[in-house]
């Protein structure tokens, strides 16, 4: 397992980041914040899916006036976006929010960040900070020739900062850059100046296949460094497989698991049955199977069940039938157009 960096541990309602608690996966709502229904609705589809923080933008007084009740319907830490208005933030604090995402250096003086301070103080709210490579200062920009590692830290250090002047350290820190190395080397660098936890992801990744891809290497890069305490895929689609993403990424590295870990060949010649169909469709059926058990599909009744000795149960393809076995022994021959019922029967029993 990775070494991972020793951190503050910070609360987002009950879910603590940092320290020894597990890495979370989040996602943000994509719906407008003042349909409630629709907000509602969305936070619960994550939910199911295993997200266990969530965000909503806050641009204006009617989103923050959403605040309260979409709390009240909701089990998870809600987090309120909030940029340039204080008192939007100062709303949404009233409103319950379990954590406000905030730049202390766009929401206006030092009196007015010190209010938000006191009030997330006062309430025991966490405050997320950070920088983004797509919003950094002119000046920053300059100094460094572009939006480079050394001015994502800089800029996140200069809130930080901002906030421990007025006495408030409950922070959650975030350096997010397009450029995968511009973003490893932001939270390297950052790892040695300051203790508080890491949110960490890939910012602007792109669509569910690029984005994906590009998550992922970015993420695991991260995390196989003990750098991150939470994370988020950044997607352009359903947030819904950001979770997914996320927590697949997770499940790949052994860092936690969830749900079902399906393992399958990538198929050859040897292959006599419609393996790419079959996978795809057994990946289906076990999509809402919270159960920790790791499935195997292999095309291949020669290598198939000694490559997949780890999985509790699997599939290895012969010509037009297949083998079942569970832990690496075969417990039964079935033809083609049965393996996948007779699979998810076995399955059931576990």
């Amino acid at each position: 397992m990775f070494n991972r960096r020793n951190s503050k541990k910070v609360f987002f309602g009950k879910q603590a980041i940092g320290g020894d608690a597990p890495i979370s996966v989040q996602s943000m709502c994509n719906t407008k914040t003042e349909d409630v229904e629709a907000t509602v609705k969305q936070i619960r589809k994550l939910s199911a899916a295993g997200c266990e923080i969530i965000r909503v933008a806050v641009p204006d007084k009617k989103a923050a006036a959403a605040l309260k009740k979409i709390k009240e319907k909701i089990s998870l830490p809600l987090v309120a976006d909030i940029h340039f208005d204080y008192k939007l933030a100062l709303i949404a604090v009233e409103n319950g929010v379990d954590a406000l995402r905030i730049n202390p250096g766009n929401i206006g003086n030092e009196k007015r960040v010190k209010e938000v301070a006191i009030a997330c103080r006062e309430n025991k709210i966490p405050i997320r900070v950070g920088s983004n490579s797509g919003s950094l200062a002119k000046s920053l920009l300059k100094k460094y020739g572009g939006p480079t590692a050394e001015a994502l830290v800089e800029s996140a250090l200069e809130n930080v900062r901002i906030l421990e002047a007025n006495d408030f350290d409950q922070i959650v820190i975030s350096l997010k850059a397009t450029n995968i190395a511009t973003t490893l080397a932001a939270y390297q660098l950052m790892a040695d100046q300051v203790a508080y936890p890491f949110h960490i992801g890939i910012t602007e990744s792109g669509t569910p296949w690029r984005g994906t891809i590009k998550s992922a290497a970015g993420i695991a890069s991260l995390l196989t460094q003990g750098l991150g305490d939470t994370l988020r895929v950044s997607l352009t689609g359903d947030p819904v497989e950001e979770v997914k993403v996320g927590w697949q990424i997770l499940n790949s590295l052994g860092i936690r698991r969830r749900g079902v870990e399906i393992i399958s060949c990538p198929t050859c010649g040897r292959t006599n049955i419609d393996l790419i169909a079959l996978a795809e469709q057994v990946e289906r059926e076990l999509s809402q199977i919270n159960k920790e058990i790791k499935v195997a599909v292999m095309g291949c009744a020669v290598n198939g069940p000694g490559e997949a000795r780890g999985a509790d149960i699997g599939i290895a393809g012969g010509i037009n039938e297949g083998l079942i076995f569970k832990s690496g022994k075969i417990i039964k021959k079935v033809k083609e157009s049965d393996l996948l019922p007779e699979l998810i029967k076995e399955i059931k029993k576990l």
